[in-house]
Order: C-alpha cells, then sequence, then structure tokens
C-alpha cells in the first residue's frame, strides 16, 4: 500500500529524472532493499535542485518492491503547530494505536489533542518507534519526508528518536531538506511540472537544524552536527543535489524547452547555475529580452513578488541589491563591493533579514539564481540603468567590463561605446572565446550610428559566431547583415559564414553552388573572399564525392591567388590528382605552423586562429595519407582548441578517422562523442551522421556487431547518401565489419559492395579506396571473386600514379585474398613490404593474419608463428575482440597456447569513462580531472561511483592495478 505523496505523478520513471543517475541509483537500492533496517538517508539541496522529484521516485520504487509507503511534507505554516508533521505522516495508520500499550496510545493520541493527557515526549517517541515497527511487520516500511527544514520541533524531535532505533526493523528513512537557510518564496504551488517535482510553499525559514548549517560534502558521507546532535540526520547518511552539470542541464532544457534557440538557451545555461528550477524558469521567459546582457527575465508574478519585498527595504538596501543583480559574474568583486553600503550601514540588517542573499564576510550571493533575475527585473528601469552606469564607473580599469555595462545603460546609437565593444571582441577573438566576441560585435552594431558600419560588424559576429557550431545564431547575425546593406562584399562574406556552418547540415549541393557562385563572382575583385568561398566548397566537395564539382574547383582554382589555402583546397578536392604532389611541402607547413603556435602560446596570437591553421594542415595530411603526421597535428590544434571552445570545423570527423587509423582508438570515440554534442543541439544533421558512422566503425572492430549497426542505421537515416557519399560509405563499411563479426560473409560483400558503383568506380573518391580489402575478404567468403577482382584493379590502375603507399598495400592485400592460393604469396609479401606501414596498426595486423593463415594451410607453420604473434598482439592491444580471438585460435592451431586476461569491464566502459579512470588511476583528483575533461567534479564523482562495480574495486587506491592489467592485455588501448 502507497499512502500517496501529495502533487506525485502517476507516471515517471528514471528517464523523467535528468543528471541525477548515480542519485537515482542510490534511492532505488535504498527503496528496493528490504533485508535490513534502520537505514536513514538524508538528501540536502537548494530549492529548485529536484529534491521532491527524487524522493518521488524512491517512493514509487518502494511500492514496486513491495513496501508501505508514509509520506508527509513540512509546511512553514505549521511549524509552529506542535505535531502537526508527525500528524500528517502517521494519520494513515493512526488505527494501528489501537494496539498499543495503554500508556503509550494515550501518550500519542494526547500528542495529537484526541486524549486530555499531557504530551510525554519521551512515552511519544516510544509509541511511534512500537507502531512503526508494528506497520513492518506485515510490509517493510518507507518513511519519506519532505521539506524537513519546516517541521515543527516536537514532530523533528519524536521522529528523530524513532529514527535512532530503527536498527532491527525493516524501515527506511528519506528525508528531504533545504540546504541553507532562508530562501527565495515564489509563493504555493510554483513552479509544478514533471521533471521538477512539486515545490510547494517556498518560503523563508530555518534549516531542519534550527539554524545550524550540516556538513555539505558533494556525494554520500556521515551527517555530522545536524540540529544540533538530537536531529534525524544524526549519524545518517547523506545525499547532497549538487548543480546539474552543463551536458544535463541541455538536456533538461532540450525536453522541457525544446525550442529555445542557441544563443538565447546558453545564457540561459549561464544563468541558472546547473539549478533545474531556474532552468525552467529562465528559459520559459527568456524570449522576452532581446539583449545580450543582464540577467534573463522571470514570470510576472515572481516578479512582482519580488518588486513588493523591494519596496519594504530601505533606499540603500534597494540600490544595494540592484547592483549586486546588475553586476555580472566577470565583474571583480572589489570593484563592485565597493559600490555598496558600509557593513555597519543601517540596510544592511533590513536586507539580510529579507533572505534574499547569503553574507559571510564580505562575501555576499544570491540564495538562488531567480533571486538575482527576479530583483534586477522587478526593479524600474531608470534604476538598472543608473546600476549599469555606477558599475560602468567603477570598472574604468577593466575595459571589456566597462563597455558591456556602458551598453546595458545605453539606449541610442553611440559611436564611442560601439568602439569599445568592438575593442572588447577583438580581446575576446585572441582569447578564443568567440562566443563572447560576436555578442560584443551584435551588441556593437545595433549601437553603431551607420549603417555600413553596422552591417560589418553583423558580418564579422557572423563568422565569429560559426565557431560556436550555433546555426541558427549565425543566420540570424546574417540575415540582420544583410537588411542594412547593399555592399556585395558584405552580402557575400555574410552568405559565406552561413555556408561554412551550414555545410554541416544535409544540403551539399546547393550549399556546394553557393559557394562556388560566390569564389566564381568576387575572384577578380576580391580574391580572398572568394578564395575563403572555394575553400568551404571543397568541404562540400568532400562530403558529397560528386565528380562535377571536382571540375567546377579546378576551373575556378586557376583564377585565384596561389598561397596554402588554394593548394589545401586542391589537395581535399583531388587528393590523389593534382593534390598528390604537394605532400611533401606537409611537414615544412605544420612545423611552422606549430612553431607560431607556441608564439601564440606566449600570447603572441590567437587560440582559434592557430588551432584551425593547425586543424587545417592536419586534415591535409590524413587527406594525402600522412596519418602519423596528421594526428600529432591534430594533437596539437585540439589541444589549443580546449582552451577556447568545441573544435565545429567543417571536417571535423577527420579527427576521429585519424586516431581510428592510427590505433588510438578510445581517443577515436571520444572526439566522436564531441562532435555528436555540438551539432546535436543546433540540428546539424551531417556532423551528427559522420560522428555515428566513425563511432559505428571502431565498435564494430572491437566486436560490438549490433552497437555498430544501430549507430550506421542512425547516421544513414540522418543523411541523404547522394549528398553525403563520404558519410554513406564509412556507414558501410562499419556494417561490412559487423556482419564480417557475426560470420555473415554474404551480407558483409553486400554492404561492401556498396561502395563501389555499378561500374567498380569509387562512390566516394576518398573514402571507398580503404575499403577494399574488406569488400576482398567478404567477396572471398561468399563465392564473388570474379566481380570483387574487377573492382580491385580497376581501382589499382586509378591508383597507380596518385595512391599513397598505404592505399597500394591495400591494393596488394586485397590480390592476394582474391588469388588463386597458389599464386597469393607474393602479393602478400608486397602488402607487407613496406616498415612504414606498421603506422596503421589494424591495417598491418589483419595483412599479418591473413598471411600467417595462408602460411599454416600450406603446412608452414614455422614461418607462420612469428606473424600469428605479431598480429595476436596488435589486436590485443587495439581492443580488437573478434581479430584477436580469431588469431588466438590460428595460434592454437599452430601448436602455441594462448591464455589471455579478462579485460572485459575495462574495454565495455565508455570512452570517457576509461579515460575519468585512466586518470584517478594516476592520482589525479575529481576537481582535476574535471578540468582535463571539462566536467564537473561532481560528474566525475558519479561516473566513478558507477564504475567501481563494473571493474570490481572498491577504492580509488585499486585502480592502478586494475588500468596496468589491462594496458598489458589490450584493455585500454592507446
Amino acid at each position: 500500500m502507497h499512502e500517496r505523496a501529495p502533487g506525485s505523478r502517476g507516471t515517471a520513471g528514471r528517464d523523467a529524472i535528468v543528471g541525477r543517475d548515480a542519485e537515482v541509483e542510490r534511492l532505488a537500492a535504498l527503496a528496493a532493499d528490504a533485508s535490513g533496517g534502520g537505514r536513514v538517508l538524508l538528501m540536502s539541496g537548494a530549492a529548485g535542485m529536484g529534491k521532491s522529484t527524487l524522493l518521488e521516485y524512491a517512493a514509487r520504487r518502494a511500492v514496486v518492491a513491495g513496501r508501505r509507503v508514509l509520506w508527509a511534507s513540512g509546511r512553514e505554516s505549521e511549524r509552529d503547530l506542535a505535531f502537526a508533521g508527525l500528524h500528517q505522516l502517521l494519520r494513515p495508520v493512526l488505527d494501528e494505536a489501537a494496539h498499543l500499550p495503554d500508556r503509550q496510545r494515550r501518550a500519542l493520541l494526547g500528542a495529537f489533542g484526541f486524549v486530555p493527557d499531557a504530551p510525554d515526549p519521551l512515552l511519544t517517541g516510544v509509541a511511534v518507534l512500537t507502531l512503526l515497527s508494528q506497520v513492518a511487520e506485515r510490509a517493510p516500511l518507507a518513511i519519506v519526508l519532505n521539506d524537513a527544514q519546516w517541521l515543527d520541533s516536537p514532530s523533528a524531535d519524536v521522529l528523530a528518536f524513532a529514527a535512532r532505533r530503527l536498527a532491527d526493523d525493516p524501515i527506511t528513512l528519506l528525508v528531504g531538506v533545504r540546504d541553507g537557510g532562508p530562501d527565495f518564496d515564489p509563493g504555493p504551488g510554483f513552479g509544478q511540472g514533471p521533471g521538477l517535482g512539486q515545490r510547494r510553499d517556498f518560503g523563508q525559514g530555518r534549516d531542519f537544524g534550527q539554524g545550524r548549517d550540516f556538513d555539505r560534502e558533494p556525494g554520500f558521507g556521515q551527517e555530522r552536527d545536524f540540529d544540533r546532535g538530537r536531529g534525524l540526520g544524526q549519524g545518517a547518511a547523506t545525499l547532497v543535489l549538487s548543480p546539474l552539470d552543463r551536458a544535463a542541464s541541455r538536456r533538461l532544457l532540450g525536453l522541457r524547452v525544446p525550442g529555445l534557440t542557441g544563443r538565447i538557451r546558453e545564457r540561459v545555461l549561464d544563468q541558472a547555475a546547473g539549478n533545474p528550477l531556474a532552468l525552467i524558469e529562465l528559459a520559459e521567459h527568456a524570449s522576452l529580452t532581446p539583449d545580450d546582457h543582464g540577467p534573463l527575465p522571470v514570470g510576472r508574478r515572481l516578479a512582482a513578488i519580488y518588486a513588493a519585498r523591494l519596496a519594504e527595504l530601505p533606499e540603500g538596501g534597494r540600490r544595494a541589491l540592484l547592483l549586486l543583480a546588475a553586476a555580472d559574474l566577470e565583474d571583480p568583486p572589489d570593484a563592485v563591493l565597493a559600490l555598496l553600503p558600509d557593513a555597519d550601514d543601517k540596510a544592511w540588517p533590513a536586507v539580510e533579514e529579507s533572505g534574499l542573499i547569503r553574507r559571510a564576510g564580505r562575501h555576499i550571493r544570491f540564495r538562488h539564481p531567480l533571486v538575482r533575475s527576479a530583483i534586477y527585473h522587478a526593479a524600474p528601469f531608470d534604476a538598472r540603468m543608473e546600476a549599469h552606469r555606477a558599475l560602468a564607473g567603477a570598472l574604468r580599469d577593466e575595459p571589456d567590463r566597462r563597455a558591456w555595462h556602458l551598453a546595458a545603460a545605453t539606449l541610442h546609437p553611440d559611436p564611442e561605446v560601439s568602439a569599445a565593444l568592438e575593442q572588447t571582441a577583438d580581446r575576446a577573438r585572441r582569447r578564443g572565446g568567440y562566443a563572447t566576441a560576436a555578442k560584443a560585435l551584435a551588441r556593437a552594431a545595433e549601437l553603431s550610428p551607420g549603417r555600413d558600419d553596422s552591417a560589418r560588424l553583423l558580418a564579422d559576429a557572423a563568422g565569429l559566431a560559426v565557431f560556436t557550431g550555433d546555426l541558427s545564431w549565425v543566420e540570424a547575425l546574417a540575415d540582420r547583415a544583410r537588411a542594412r546593406t547593399d555592399d556585395p562584399v558584405l552580402l557575400a562574406a555574410a552568405a559565406l559564414h552561413v555556408g561554412r556552418l551550414s555545410a554541416l547540415t544535409r544540403q551539399h549541393a546547393a550549399g556546394f553552388n553557393g559557394m562556388a557562385a560566390i569564389a566564381d563572382e568576387l575572384a577578380a575583385t576580391h580574391p580572398a573572399i572568394a578564395l575563403d568561398a572555394l575553400a568551404a566548397a571543397a568541404v562540400l566537395r568532400f562530403y558529397s564525392g560528386e565528380e562535377s564539382q571536382r571540375r567546377m574547383i579546378d576551373r575556378l582554382l586557376p583564377r585565384l591567388p596561389a598561397g596554402a589555402l588554394r593548394e589545401w583546397a586542391r589537395i581535399v578536392s583531388d587528393p590523389f590528382g593534382s593534390g598528390r604532389d604537394l605532400a611533401p611541402r606537409l611537414p615544412d607547413m605544420i612545423a611552422a605552423a606549430t612553431s607560431r603556435s607556441g608564439a601564440a602560446d606566449r600570447g603572441e596570437a590567437g587560440a582559434g586562429g592557430r588551432a584551425g591553421q593547425l586543424t587545417a594542415l592536419a586534415i591535409a595530411a590524413w587527406v594525402l595519407d600522412e596519418t602519423p603526421l596528421a594526428v600529432r597535428t591534430f594533437d596539437e590544434a585540439v589541444r589549443s582548441w580546449r582552451t577556447a571552445g568545441p573544435l565545429p570545423d567543417g571536417l571535423g570527423g577527420v579527427v576521429a578517422l585519424a586516431y581510428f587509423e592510427y590505433g588510438r582508438w578510445d581517443q577515436a570515440r571520444a572526439v566522436c562523442a564531441d562532435l555528436g554534442a555540438l551539432p546535436a543541439a543546433a540540428g546539424l544533421g551531417h556532423a551528427v551522421a559522420c560522428a555515428h558512422a566513425i563511432e559505428a566503425m571502431v565498435v564494430a572492430s572491437q566486436g560490438d556487431a549490433a552497437g555498430a549497426r544501430a549507430l550506421a542505421d542512425e547516421a544513414l537515416r540522418l543523411v541523404d547518401p547522394l549528398e553525403s557519399r563520404s558519410v554513406a560509405v564509412y556507414a558501410h563499411r562499419a556494417l561490412t565489419a559487423a556482419a564480417m563479426v557475426e560470420g555473415d560473409h554474404e551480407a558483409a560483400y553486400e554492404h561492401a559492395r556498396t561502395v563501389f558503383d555499378t561500374n567498380g568506380d569509387p562512390v566516394h573518391y576518398h573514402a571507398s579506396y580503404p575499403a577494399l580489402p574488406e569488400l576482398a575478404e567478404s567477396a572471398a567468403r561468399s563465392g564473388h571473386h570474379a566481380e570483387a577482382t574487377v573492382i580491385v584493379e580497376r581501382s589499382a590502375r586509378a591508383l597507380a600514379r596518385g595512391g599513397s603507399p598505404r592505399l597500394r598495400s591495400l591494393v596488394h592485400r586485397s590480390r592476394a585474398l582474391l588469388a588463386d592460393p597458389e599464386h597469393a604469396e607474393p602479393a602478400f609479401l608486397a602488402a607487407l613490404a613496406d616498415p612504414a606501414l606498421e603506422r596503421w596498426p589494424f591495417e598491418r595486423a589483419q595483412t599479418l593474419l591473413d598471411y600467417a593463415e595462408w602460411l599454416r594451410r600450406r603446412r608452414r607453420i614455422a614461418e607462420a608463428r612469428p606473424f600469428l604473434t605479431a598480429a595476436y598482439d596488435i589486436f590485443r592491444r587495439l581492443g580488437a575482440r573478434p581479430w584477436r580471438e580469431r588469431a588466438q585460435a590460428e595460434l592454437r592451431a599452430a601448436g602455441l597456447d594462448v591464455h589471455p586476461a579478462d579485460h572485459g569491464a575495462i574495454a565495455g566502459l565508455s570512452p570517457q569513462q576509461q579515460q575519468i579512470v585512466r586518470l584517478a588511476a594516476r592520482g589525479l583528483t575529481n576537481r582535476e580531472i574535471g578540468e582535463r575533461l571539462f566536467l564537473s567534479p561532481r560528474t566525475v564523482g558519479s561516473h566513478l561511483y558507477r564504475t567501481f562495480p563494473k571493474l570490481g574495486v572498491t577504492a580509488r587506491s585499486q585502480l592502478r592495478d586494475v588500468v596496468e592489467a589491462a594496458a598489458v592485455d589490450g584493455g585500454m588501448p592507446g
């Protein structure tokens, strides 16, 4: 039986609770475990953190597990009514009081006023303990106390007495308490809705511990000094709800406010600071403000509540709160504090008693993210402007912060403020802060008196916004620029910026035509813009693989000035033709760019500029099959980008492919995860598909056929195969590998065959050729020798002049697999001839295995053994399970016994979890790991909490042995 919690919802589940996986697991286990007794968990957090949602979830899980649930919620209006909370909790089971000993029964009923006996606290506590034990005899019992900070003291004392004596009963006590003291008071019923829980009766009140803070260490621990040593939390396990991390906050917004645009969404994420209630409230009213500065608004009712509260304060207090609300996190605290009244000013007592702020010495903060927004928008418009002017005056030594406050206080065009913002944007760009720079330029454009100058600033803002991956923002900025000018150069620049990012959508043919038209139109008059457009067109040519696009690029290139960008476009568009001749120059070009990168690290250039240049050069190296050089350069570029933001380059998927080919599979999957996260929020379907297809190739090679198929199928669903031939080829290569893993060679051949057209030519001029051995092996095992041989020989002729040594090796291997067994050895030896091909370890190991199998079948077992051993070692190191098992079987057939250690636990972790475990094993703290991986310390702790059972460890100190053992056996590649 479940005494239904007020406001609990009829349907719920794990999916409705975002970003609380560790908490959900903990509560589910606690709610369902009826084996022992006396479990007490105290869950604390600020208002809006989701305590009610989690408690309701725990209550539902307890019911499913066969527990009876009793629920009570503290109410501020009843905190002075003795035993009100206890009566609410026990009312469904008060009929059980008839079975209590007479003195206990009369004490309990006396506490509720049912009999005239004077309450006896000790006897009442014993009665409650006996009553709960009686109820639990028929079914395990879960007691849920929500908003316990508002329980009346007599109820709290009695329940605390009972809680300390539950060790022998199948009773679990879950207590939710608000962290920290007086909080904001939106009023009854505010914030109700799925995903947040029922936020009832927010209001001023004291901690459950009567004003005394309890230990707030994140995670689970032992509660101390709670309620002056007698509260429910004494000796209890604790669960502190920290703010949601950025990823979880994004997911919550995606579920609750899916139409929120990227720019406003980022502001909501910044200002809500991970509080779920604040995220939803700010998101629902974010469209009410057009500017990019100051707190986002809240709803009218909440604003009205705070307007009334502000009106009760003295003038000095109102001004102080407004200054705090108008200030940004980036503003130097000392400068802001200098504007506030002195500590002994008579305004402060009223402000502190209002419950709006928390103050500890010189540290002052609002009690909740929504308080800041509500205070700011509850103030009159003129007062807000005056606050920003005061802050600007106090920040004369901080030109960037001063410029933003001046802009917030300026309603009409002002060339000086516009110029200050443009300088701010330039400094932000040099630091790699592209979103900040774009916002500054957009605001500068609004304050610029001249239409052409305003259009220029907006076009530049669109160019910087490209690096955020937010297509809707780039399009909006470009549209605003086009509306203010007829200048063909500015119009072309705006279109180019949109085209660069929309390349990550599905419409590659239209995008190519637009970029090629700009290059054609401006080649004579503005060659730099034309060259940028043609480089963007080359990216689209790579995506689509359309041959007519290569011919268009070839016609335009001679009209453009010579230089690195023109050569880059040639390489990407035609790597096995005219672009191949540029390969010898790449090492020197990359060395020069890396040298400039070092200078930039000393402050001589922007992070994004050097990262972009290094990325472009790495792409060129990879396209030309200079993979080791590409990987080294990508490493440097990614390090630079990590300081500036995500890596939304048009060919960013190449990073993952390079890592995959080079044998760093965990990094390849991590890059895929990053790539998938950025454009997913902006609807850039091609980029998401590319990430899925490449990850599918990796997981198929690891032996997860079902996972590979799911990723590959999703990639194919997201793109038009004729518009995105590269993604289609990668997806079909993954499907080929998945079918091979399952031994379905006919299906493998069907997928491999789609990588080449009906004439036997590659579907994609670059992506198809590495699939030749997959085509050959599946053909040899399914009876399609003749057709596959035609395709291999046709490819061999095409690659005779411009193909790389790697591709020529793959052609030799393919010939060997398709050849008559008596004549295959020369082709195998040719495939293994170049030692440099060891830099593609998976392909090299596959060739070694193929040759060793051929040798063993010729009864040349002694010759086969070293090749089998080498292949086995590589497969084991990479984590290529199916190929490792195949090599292991061959070794046994060759008379060698192999006893591989079990590395399944490590290999089964996600790439991110593997990174976290590896860093934790090296002794890094959660905070240090979070800084490296751009995660919150809480998220790191959550991952470790979930991975310990999977790894069979109970302490952090055991991770080193696990990681070292897995590295030896290949469980943690890379």
